[in-house]
């Protein structure tokens, strides 16, 4: 069952603790000996619309979750403002008792509040991001039929003569930035055009209206016989199936001597730091179970039924969700004014 609100509605109407917790022995960290948690059913708000990434990814876990802590899931959806609706509606309403946790795509969010700070709550403080899902570098692509391009240096060699049009999903997103961050340290002059989402940027750039496009890879690599990668914002290099389906594409820091975090989407679930504080031990049992699940060969399967390379899929700790916003955000501060739709 799902539930969907629109701006208007929600406007209107509005990880030291879990590590410590887990210390104490693995029958505790899933809540064994804490009393009953959780005691109902378990809401999940995603600030995007339905049949997106998001909800493909949190639909992929909670199928598995629901196993470990005995409880059915349903999705809530608040597609707005690139995200900041769904959590304003997650930070004014939902309770802080672990029954209620956000879903969302760490790098576009937190680049939001680079652009455009929240009101009403902070981050950095009011949430912390956790059990991270995936890791999804950011490439460049063209599509193989439309383009006159073969290579990134090819491309590039065509930017030197003029500004290049490139289809991006929103502003604010780590493809962007790091299609910003190449754009200056070459200097290049790249005309970002926000174009709504994954499957519209496809449609750009398919059409021919755009020279290049900057996505998250999986959706190229997936089908890759129609989409070539030309770079990849990758950190690590790609391996097998996954690596043809890039078709081998350059690594940015490699190749043009950079330094950038790794500018990928990251799907995580958030709870308000304040039920952290509260419920420890539930905290606790969140995230041991939460882990359980991306190790559960259910889970790998459900992944591989979806087509999604499994290479994509990355746990991550709260330790690990706060270095990587603390990264990405400290990068999108240098192109803050370039990434708002108000420039």
């Amino acid at each position: 069952m799902k539930k969907v609100f629109d701006r208007r509605t929600v406007l209107q109407g509005t990880s030291a603790l879990g590590a410590a917790a887990l210390a104490s022995s693995p029958l505790d960290a899933f809540g064994m000996g804490h009393g009953k948690f959780p005691s109902k059913d378990i809401n999940i708000m995603v600030g995007t619309r339905e049949g997106g990434g998001a909800d493909r990814n949190q639909r992929l876990v909670t199928t598995v979750w629901k196993k470990y802590l005995k409880v059915n899931f349903e999705a809530s959806f608040y597609p707005g403002a690139a995200g900041r609706v769904g959590y304003q509606k997650f930070m004014g309403l939902a309770k802080d008792d672990g029954h209620t946790l956000l879903f969302g795509n760490m790098g576009p969010e937190t680049l939001n509040w680079v652009v455009s700070p929240p009101k009403g709550f902070s981050f950095p403080g009011d949430y912390v991001y956790f059990n991270q899902v995936d890791l999804d570098p950011s490439v460049f692509f063209v599509h193989k039929k439309r383009t006159k391009f073969n290579t990134i240096e090819e491309l590039l060699a065509e930017g030197k003569k003029r500004t290049l049009n490139v289809g991006v999903s929103r502003l604010a997103h780590p493809a962007s930035l790091g299609a910003l961050a190449l754009a200056k340290h070459l200097g290049l002059d790249f005309n970002l055009i926000p174009l709504s989402g994954g499957k519209n940027t496809r449609k750009g750039v398919a059409s021919g209206e755009m020279d290049f496009g900057a996505l998250p890879s999986g959706g190229i690599a997936r089908k890759y016989k129609s989409w070539k990668t030309l770079l990849t914002f990758d950190l690590n290099k790609p391996t097998g199936d996954y690596a043809k389906a890039l078709y081998n594409a350059p690594m940015v820091n490699q190749k043009y001597g950079m330094h950038l975090p790794a500018l990928a989407s990251a799907r995580a679930f958030a709870v308000k730091t304040s039920f952290t504080k509260k419920y420890p031990d539930r905290y606790a049992k969140l995230i041991a179970t939460g882990k359980a699940v991306i190790e559960d060969p259910d889970f790998k399967k459900a992944v591989l039924k979806a087509k999604l390379p499994w290479n994509l899929i990355k746990y991550g700790t709260p330790e690990d969700c706060a270095a990587y916003a603390k990264d990405i955000m400290a990068v999108g501060r240098d192109f803050a004014s370039l990434m708002s739709s108000k420039k």
